[in-house]
């Protein structure tokens, strides 16, 4: 009893035992079958009309929404007054299954997205003294100790402090390996712990974590926000009254009612109200399979327009992570990778970024262990200070040297003065007080950078770079990525100027960045796309699309995606208007009857849903 119970109160299992029950009378009726007294048509009636008449009324009631309910309720209640029971049956039927059919293909193409929300963990291990025990994942605090086992999801992000694991983060980055995490890695809330156990801090919790964070966006998504969709509910709107007036047309010149009645059967807008939203459904659906998460639809049909992209510097169209791009030693008995051998030591237990950039360039090159230093002394502002093999190293800038009396020549300075130029970090380096030389350091480009901007060009989209860098070390950027247009020293309000200049060109502006500095010229921006995992929440706000995987291959994909989006949207338009005004015709003439002008109208509403389902498959060719 509890499973039939369970069974009924599933209502998309439900709709559809109603479904078989309203075909199996409709066939009984159809064939005659039993020579029954009451017509088994009146099964499908009241299991499939009665649920539409109810809607349409609500509608009418709560929101005055006259829409394809009310024209459906009124052609199946003109049928039953006429007689028609066998066409009111199939019109309850045809109507309820391509009702059906919509909510299958839109639940479809949301459940990439919504698998985000379900991902939220429960519970969380909590470690305290050593102790574990299980506490609602709500409960955890900034700084609490969390253990996670082989399997588990993670409940919050944070930084590993013991153990070494795999993490799957197909949910938050796209990827279909999993990562390699050790000590002093990051962790994100609704990633998966594949094979090892390891302990973290939580720094993230709540409403601040990765995941919540992408869920505030996946519940911002909504199709109807699309101006185009605006447009389609306002057609709607005139067809449902252009359809009652030939109705009562017809009726008084032919006086006909059931011409009438076949007019609003076939004249209801479904197609054209299913026409965008389920376009727009199923192309955010595609999109969130390559780590994108579209915050309006609106945003979709906006994109389609651009004509230019403005790319951020730091940490778009690089890494936002300063690496070594170069060693360089002036002393004969030092020679370049002893140089770094010695600095990663003297910077092996320094908390500056440059510092483990150093340390990290050191082991990715070699397999050797570093020697710890004898004595280590972190100098705020200036650098760090070591005795490595009973050698004094001073790591840092000019200051650190000219403080401890050491002098550094031109030659050393005018070399150095080149890595500038072209943006990179200077680490000046002595041993046993005197000058050795130097380490380059410089945010590295993407790999797919410049791969990137040649797509991009390829389908007449311009590229162009806003950086607060010098002019020299843009214009090295720019030209060794192929962009040609670049705007240089830019603080935030110059790079929404150059935006709006642009702008006021009639010149679509697409702006794709990450830091909290680039949140007005997300806004300002035709559309704004953020780097959603190490973008700023400022910037992912100000943003109508996320790059979740923080990987600009995606981009292309994402503008290809939006014009594919538009042309299915008017070949949907296009398609239900056409259907529609022939119908009336044949309807009008007699041709049509009730039951082949359901037909013919649910033909048109289920080749638009097939139509935008296509797009959950598309790919960039």
């Amino acid at each position: 009893m509890k499973r039939l119970i369970d069974f009924f109160k599933n209502e998309e299992k439900r709709t559809v035992f109603f479904l078989i029950i309203s075909a199996v009378s409709l066939l009984i009726s159809f064939l005659h079958i039993g020579n029954l007294k009451i017509d088994t048509a009146w099964l499908a009636i009241i299991l499939c009309g009665i649920p539409i008449i109810k809607g349409a009324i609500e509608g009418l009631i709560r929101e005055f929404d006259i829409k394809a309910d009310v024209l459906v309720s009124i052609a199946l209640i003109a049928s039953v007054l006429i007689g028609q029971i066998l066409a009111a049956g199939e019109v309850s039927l045809i109507m309820t299954l391509g009702a059906l059919l919509e909510e299958h293909t839109v639940a479809k193409a949301r459940a990439g997205i919504e698998k985000l929300v379900h991902l939220t963990p429960r519970t969380a291990r909590f470690v305290d003294n050593g102790v574990e025990s299980i506490i609602p994942a709500e409960q955890v605090q900034v700084g609490d100790i969390l253990r996670v086992l082989a399997g588990e999801t993670i409940a919050v992000d944070g930084i590993i402090i013991s153990g070494q694991t795999s993490i799957d983060q197909s949910v938050m980055t796209g990827e279909s390996l999993p990562v390699d995490k050790g000590i002093d890695d990051e962790v994100f809330s609704g990633t998966v712990n594949q094979f090892g156990t390891f302990d973290m801090k939580a720094t993230k919790v709540g409403e601040n974590s990765s995941l919540q964070r992408m869920i505030k966006l996946v519940e911002s998504a909504d199709a109807n926000k699309a101006k185009i969709v605006g447009m389609a509910d306002r057609w709607a709107t005139w067809i449902v009254i252009i359809a009652l007036v030939s109705a009562v047309g017809t009726w008084f010149v032919t006086g006909e009612i059931i011409r009438s009645v076949t007019i609003l059967v076939v004249f209801c807008p479904c197609a054209l109200v299913l026409a965008t939203p389920t376009a727009i459904m199923a192309a955010i659906g595609n999109a969130t399979k390559y780590g994108i998460l579209v915050r309006e639809g609106d945003a979709l049909e906006r994109l389609s327009k651009v004509t230019k992209i403005a790319f951020d510097k730091t940490g778009t169209l690089t890494y936002g992570k300063p690496d070594v791009i170069a060693v360089e030693s002036f002393t004969d008995d030092i020679s370049s990778e002893s140089l770094l051998t010695l600095t990663a030591s003297a910077e092996l237990r320094s908390e500056h970024p440059l510092g483990k950039a150093v340390v990290s360039n050191f082991k990715n090159k070699f397999s050797t262990n570093l020697e710890e230093p004898q004595e280590f002394a972190m100098i705020a502002g200036r650098g760090v200070k070591a005795i490595v093999s009973g050698n004094t190293i001073l790591a840092g800038n000019i200051e650190l040297l000219a403080e401890n009396s050491i002098e550094i020549s031109k030659n050393i300075l005018n070399k150095a003065y080149k890595y500038k130029e072209d943006g990179c970090t200077i680490i000046y380096i002595a041993v046993n007080g005197c000058e050795t030389g130097f380490i380059a350091l410089s945010d590295t480009l993407r790999k797919d950078s410049t791969k990137i901007i040649s797509k991009l060009k390829s389908i007449n989209v311009e590229s162009i770079l806003l950086t607060g860098d010098n002019p020299q070390a843009a214009s090295h950027i720019a030209k060794s990525i192929g962009i040609s247009n670049f705007h240089s020293k830019c603080l935030p309000e110059d790079k929404m100027s150059a935006i709006e200049q642009y702008q006021n060109n009639n010149e679509m502006v697409c702006m794709i960045g990450d830091g909290i500095n680039d949140a007005p010229a997300l806004k300002k921006a035709y559309v704004g796309i953020a780097m959603g995992d190490i973008g700023s929440d400022i910037a992912v706000d100000a943003a109508d699309i996320a790059l979740i995987s923080d990987d600009i291959k995606s981009i292309p994909h994402l503008l290809s995606l939006s014009q594919k989006t538009m042309t299915t949207i008017r070949w949907n338009l296009t398609l239900s208007m056409l259907l529609n005004f022939t119908a009336i015709i044949l309807a009008m003439t007699g041709i049509l009857d009730p039951i082949l002008g359901a037909l013919v109208h649910n033909l048109g509403s289920v080749a638009v849903i097939i139509n935008s389902a296509l797009l959950l498959n598309f790919k960039n060719k």
